[in-house]
């Protein structure tokens, strides 16, 4: 496995991902219609590029034999609600795995680039919001010391879903 900033001839791989591993793992929760407008909205090509010519994201990838096998997206500054103390905190926007490669170490080694990543701008905090049924996603952020801190709602077309908002102080 190799590791490396994305650049924007990524854009179509991750876009692709992010779909797959999004519909994997929540797919049938939705309405169809619910789930085509969110994956319309958050997981294209153009949605994609300009995120990564956008210098407040920043995107790190896992990939074997040039296949793409999970991403992390960074805000720096966060765009979470502030429910906690932190003042310059950053949040990981999208962590994803392809669901072939779940269990394989790709999620811990973008999980250390985030905290390094987080640590490098200066940040005092890393957050980011998880389904608060996702109780799997929510071992793993435990596992770096993330702790639940708050609420956020999440849209996925016009189903609102609750979010708990995880951050560690750094």
């Amino acid at each position: 496995m190799t590791f490396r900033r994305a650049h924007r001839d990524d854009a179509a791989a991750l876009a692709d991902l992010g779909r797959r591993a999004f519909v994997a793992k929540f797919g049938t929760l939705y309405r169809p219609e619910d789930l085509a407008t969110f994956l319309a909205d958050s997981h294209t090509t153009a949605k994609v590029a300009a995120e990564l010519a956008d210098p407040k994201i920043r995107t790190a990838v896992v990939e074997q034999d040039g296949v793409l096998l999970g991403y992390c997206k960074l805000a720096v500054p966060s765009t979470l609600p502030r429910v906690n103390q932190a003042e310059q905190p950053v949040e990981v926007k999208q962590l994803y795995t392809d669901p072939e490669r779940l269990g394989q170490g790709v999620g811990a080694r973008l999980m250390d680039w985030a905290l390094n990543e987080a640590r490098k701008t200066g940040a005092d905090a890393l957050e980011l919001s998880v389904w608060s049924e996702n109780p799997g996603a929510q071992r793993f952020y435990a596992r770096y010391g993330m702790q639940k801190v708050g609420m956020v709602d999440f849209m996925v077309g016009a189903q609102r879903d609750e979010d708990w908002i995880f951050s560690v102080r750094l």
